[in-house]
């Protein structure tokens, strides 16, 4: 698996901490800012790796700002892009098993480095479902090719 990851500076620090942990579970991943604490805007890092994720490069992306909404809106504007907000262990798993979210969104003034961890290793590691949750996750993609 390669993963994607981007944050806003409301996200940064964060970020710092899911790429640790990524290094520790062994995924490779791609960093794509940013790297400051100046105030940026966060479509331009959220959609590149949503953008990433829909074509391929990578298999999955995790977006950090300050709330996690910004990046969650931005990432699903882009076709084939399933990004989640998420804010506990339970949603993070069923987003991969019902939803088969292909984009993480987390909010660093939302939720601590601790929590945020856990929630990106269990979405990391839960396989989706399929069966009757793939009928409706193919309704999505089939109303975004209309």
């Amino acid at each position: 698996m390669k993963v994607a990851i981007g944050s806003d500076h409301g996200g940064l620090n964060l970020k710092r901490e899911i790429t640790n942990l990524l290094q520790e579970m062994g995924i490779e991943y791609e960093d794509v800012g940013c790297d400051c604490t100046d105030s940026v805007d966060y479509p331009d890092y959220g959609i590149p790796v949503a953008e990433k994720v829909a074509n391929g490069e990578v298999d999955r992306g995790i977006l950090i700002c300050g709330t996690g909404i910004g990046m969650s809106i931005a990432a699903n504007k882009v076709k084939g892009i399933r990004c989640a907000l998420v804010h506990d262990l339970f949603t993070a798993k069923v987003t991969r098993e019902h939803n088969d979210t292909n984009i993480l969104a987390m909010g660093e003034r939302v939720i601590g480095p601790g929590l945020a961890t856990e929630i990106a290793r269990v979405w990391l590691s839960t396989e989706f479902e399929g069966g009757r949750h793939a009928t409706r996750v193919g309704k999505i993609t089939e109303y975004e090719g209309s």
